[in-house]
Order: C-alpha cells, then sequence, then structure tokens
C-alpha cells in the first residue's frame, strides 16, 4: 500500500516525465521539418538524436522504477532484467554521446582560438560527430561484457532476493568500467566549457583593450552556449546522482521511498535541459512563442464557439 508520499512522488515522477517528452518532442519535431523544408544539417541531427535518447530514456527510467515499485517480481522470470540493462546502456551513452557532440558543435562555431589544432578541427567540424561515434563503438565494446558479467554476478541466488556480495572497491571498479563511455564524453564536455570560458575572457579582453562598452554578438553567443553547457554538467551530475540513488535501493528493496527519490532526480535531466535548449537556440524559441500563439488562437476561437 503507497502512502500519501509516495503517491506525491509518482505524481511529480509522471509530470517530469510528460514535461520531457513534451519538450524532446517538440525538440526533434522542429528539427525534422526543418530538415524537411531546407537541407540537412548537422546540428538538426544532433539535436533530433538527443531528443529521441531523451525521451527513450525518460521512458525506460519511468518503466524500470515503475516495475521495481509495483511489480517487482516481474523481474524473476524471463529475460526483462537484461533487455532492461542492454537497453539502457545504449540509450545512457548515446544520450551522453549527443550532448558530446552538442558541446563539441558549439564550441568549435563559437569559439575563437588562433590554435592550429583548433583550427584544424573547426575547418572539419562536421567529421567530429562520425569521431565520437566510434568512440561510443568502442564504449559498447567494453560496456557490454561488464554488463552481462555484472547481470550473472548479482543476480539471486535463490530466484527471491538480490544480492551483493563484492567489495565497495570491487563494485567501483566495475562501474567505472561499465561507464568509461560515459566517463570519456562527460569529461570532453567539461574540457569543451572550459575552453569556451577562457575564449569568452580572451575576447572580453580584446574588447576592453578596444574600448568597446558594448556586448557584441559574440559574447552573446559565447554567454548563451555557456549557459547551455553549464546547465547540462549541472543537471548531468543530479542524473548521476540519481542514478546512483536508485543503484543503492537494491541493498534495501523494502525502502520504496528511496527507489522514487532516485527517479525524481535522474527524471530532471532529461526533461529540464531540453527546455533549457529550447530557450537558448533562437529558432526553437521561436518556433515555442509561434507554437503558444497558436494555442492561445485556439483556445478563443473555443471560448467564443462555446458563449
Amino acid at each position: 500500500m503507497l502512502s500519501v508520499v509516495d503517491g506525491i512522488f509518482i505524481f511529480v515522477v509522471i509530470s517530469e516525465s510528460v514535461l520531457g517528452v513534451l519538450g524532446n518532442g517538440f525538440i526533434g519535431l522542429v528539427n525534422c521539418i526543418d530538415c524537411v523544408k531546407h537541407k540537412f544539417s548537422m546540428i538538426g541531427f544532433i539535436l533530433t538524436g538527443l531528443a529521441i535518447s531523451r525521451i527513450c530514456l525518460i521512458w525506460l527510467l519511468i518503466t524500470d522504477g515503475f516495475i521495481h515499485i509495483f511489480s517487482p517480481d516481474i523481474y524473476l522470470s524471463g529475460n526483462l532484467l537484461e533487455c532492461i540493462s542492454y537497453f539502457w546502456l545504449i540509450i545512457n551513452q548515446s544520450s551522453i554521446w549527443f550532448a558530446t557532440s552538442l558541446s563539441i558543435f558549439y564550441f568549435l562555431k563559437i569559439a575563437n582560438f588562433s590554435n592550429t589544432i583548433f583550427l584544424w578541427l573547426k575547418s572539419r567540424i562536421n567529421r567530429i560527430p562520425t569521431f565520437l561515434m566510434g568512440c561510443l563503438l568502442i564504449s559498447w565494446l567494453f560496456s557490454f561484457p561488464h554488463t552481462a558479467k555484472m547481470i550473472n554476478d548479482h543476480k539471486m541466488k535463490n530466484a527471491t532476493v538480490w544480492h551483493f556480495n563484492v567489495s565497495r572497491s570491487e563494485y567501483f571498479i566495475k562501474q567505472v568500467l561499465l561507464n568509461l563511455g560515459v566517463i570519456f564524453f562527460f569529461t570532453l564536455s567539461l574540457i569543451t566549457c572550459v575552453l569556451l570560458i577562457i575564449s569568452l575572457w580572451r575576447h572580453n579582453r580584446q574588447m576592453q583593450s578596444n574600448l568597446t562598452g558594448f556586448r557584441d554578438v559574440s559574447t552573446e553567443a559565447h554567454v548563451k552556449a555557456m549557459k547551455v553547457l553549464i546547465s547540462f554538467i549541472i543537471l548531468f551530475i543530479l542524473y548521476f546522482v540519481g542514478i546512483t540513488i536508485e543503484i543503492s535501493f537494491f541493498s534495501v528493496p523494502e525502502n520504496k521511498l528511496l527507489l522514487m527519490f532516485g527517479i525524481t532526480t535522474s527524471v530532471i535531466y532529461p526533461w529540464g535541459h531540453s527546455f533549457i535548449l529550447i530557450l537558448g537556440n533562437s529558432k526553437l524559441k521561436q518556433a515555442s512563442s509561434r507554437a503558444l500563439q497558436q494555442l492561445k488562437c485556439c483556445e478563443k476561437r473555443n471560448s467564443l464557439r462555446a458563449t
């Protein structure tokens, strides 16, 4: 029997999921329409892939969490555990792959360095996702065997309870090996964010030396990109904390409140960053404004018809 607090958490999780699906669905729809009307663009592909992967991530987090809350015995039959584990591995790493590609794309488009390596990368900006895709495939090759081993190690002996019979250090090493790809991509995002801050600092110094007292277009672009990147880093850390809380639930399976708190925390990342992307992207922001105006017009028409 669920308590009032449990009900509140479930309501919050469902609300977050709806917002996440709507926000990411809007991003994917706008970019797909733009690609059909005009032409294929790398930024449109990255944003569409990011939106789709995050919608899948939301559904996976919610499905897995609700199964643990309402029907934990389902995991005891069939291969549901293996399916969810492998699917989560693919979706989770794909999501951060798209986010990292977006971070590098913003960095190479906006930052201003005279370094030879930076100029070389800038001239080959459309090839960067291909390189990162290779890194993603290598990450999957490393992660799948470790996932299979962890499933076998952590499965129940007597088909009734979970057991954790490994030391903390061994478990930590296994988690690091399992998430090598995530760590690599997240590190790249951190590096691009720091380099973008350095680029903004150098640009502001140059503007001050030229006695320019207003913020130019380049400064505005730097600030918008930094907001997107910094918010991604903060929300992803929050997401990682939520996943850690969910994993700790297996050591105390009777504490469902801990699991629901972890789900609530982890879902903030895929829905929260989607709205930050909408507000930070001029095309998405204009499209959202037009959509809201059309909704208001429809409401007015319906109210006039009702009267």
